[in-house]
């Protein structure tokens, strides 16, 4: 046990809880102004459901034992078991503090899908879905990567600190439920207003310091692992940010900050499977090439496919968790971090990508099936989606009898 080590890791911990706030103020910014505390609300329900179902059960299903590489078990119900004492992921921090940080990211990660449905999901859909999407593919992909005898690990898939497990199955995730969902009324005719740009900026800030934690807290200790995925997260982001205003001034003539926000955010995400394994100069690569495969897959989604993902939750972190992972195939370095077992195709080596395109193939079906049957069980209990006079008047108003600008009295479309 270190002392240095378990505090680093508590204040890790409260980082990333700090980035759902974050996300609710990121989201929270973009949309209209009718639908702003619902969209702030979704984040803030998860913050509370994903902690019950995580102390009940959802440790012990993910980290819990092993079956068939796949799912854990019931050993650590209730956290049975979870104590002050070291664990079998970490020597050095009390067992305690690996599932709460590891908590932290069963709050964000769902939280994600929530970017895609804003304005048109009936709030206890959107409860329920996320409950059992928790259960059939966040704790599953959780053992599959970081659990003992988990099957993508076994094969030499890596993933640092989420790229298949928080981004890619959230994203893909999110596509799917947008799909299903079908489009805002008007979304083909109509102009949707980002409501509140200092929201989004907000946001995005508030992320990009509690991702620090996220980051390099994944190095489960205070050594030099956690300053490297300290500094390639910092470098990706900056990176990726920049890359973006160049597109807005190359595309509208101007950068703008709903852009550099939104740049940020993708370079964060593509860095997240590599932070601990790229070597520094790799991330200034990495966060260069996510922002134009995210600004122009965000256009392909939306503009081609004409698909509703209202935030762009797919296009940004389905699509930079992707690139991401194969980026981790291309130039990871088993020097950096022993737990990959081989280095990058650019060092000459095949196998690590091929097992890392394997885990984002799995990640995907993952996701797709498992959104699938989440949909089917909600549609037992409930509509997915309001009705056309409670889309028109705002979900705040009809979902939570609320408003966030009670004093306003304008015209909203």
């Amino acid at each position: 046990m270190n002392a240095g080590d378990t505090g680093f890791m508590l204040i890790c911990a409260a980082l990333v809880f700090f980035m759902t706030p974050g996300l609710a103020f990121f989201y929270g910014g973009l949309v209209r102004r009718k639908n702003v505390v619902n969209t702030m609300m979704a984040c803030t329900m998860i913050m509370g459901l994903a902690v019950v179902m995580w102390v009940l059960f959802g440790y012990s299903l993910a980290f819990g034992g092993n079956h068939a590489g796949i799912i854990g078990d019931f050993r650590w119900f209730g956290l049975n078991g979870v104590g002050m004492d070291a664990g079998p992921y970490a020597d050095t921090i009390p067992h305690l503090v690996f599932c709460a940080f590891q908590m932290m990211f069963a709050i964000i990660t769902p939280a994600l899908i929530t970017g895609a449905v804003v304005g048109r999901m009936r709030f206890k859909a959107l409860f329920i879905f996320i409950a059992l999407w928790s259960i059939i593919v966040y704790y599953p992909m959780a053992h599959m990567v970081w659990g003992e005898g988990g099957f993508l690990a076994s094969i030499g898939s890596v993933d640092f600190a989420g790229g298949d497990v928080v981004h890619i199955s959230s994203g893909v995730s999110a596509l799917v439920l947008a799909i299903i969902l079908g489009k805002r009324k008007g979304y083909e005719t109509m102009t949707y207003r980002i409501h509140n740009i200092p929201f989004v900026l907000l946001g995005a800030a508030l992320l990009w310091f509690g991702w620090f934690g996220f980051n390099a807290g994944s190095a489960l200790a205070a050594d030099g692992l956690a300053a490297h995925a300290f500094m390639t997260s910092a470098i990706s982001a900056a990176t990726a940010l920049v890359v973006w205003m160049l597109l807005d001034c190359i595309h509208d003539g101007q950068p703008t900050l709903v852009g550099a926000s939104t740049g940020l955010v993708v370079g964060l995400v593509a860095i997240t499977p590599g932070a601990g394994f790229v070597p520094i100069w790799a991330s200034l690569i990495i966060g260069a090439l996510v922002s134009p495969i995210c600004y122009y897959g965000v256009k392909l989604v939306k503009q081609k496919l004409m698909i509703d993902d209202a935030l762009d939750a797919f296009g940004c972190h389905g699509i930079g968790g992707i690139w991401g992972g194969i980026a981790t195939g291309l130039f990871a370095q088993s020097s950096i971090n022993g737990v990959a077992q081989w280095d990058g195709l650019v060092f000459g080596d095949v196998r690590l990508f091929v097992a890392q395109i394997i885990g984002i193939v799995v990640t995907i079906a993952v996701a797709v099936v498992g959104t699938l049957i989440c949909v089917a069980i909600v549609k037992v209990f409930t509509p997915l989606r309001v009705d056309d006079l409670e889309e028109k008047r705002g979900l705040d108003v009809t979902q939570h009898g609320e408003s966030a600008y009670p004093s306003f009295n304008g015209l909203d479309q």
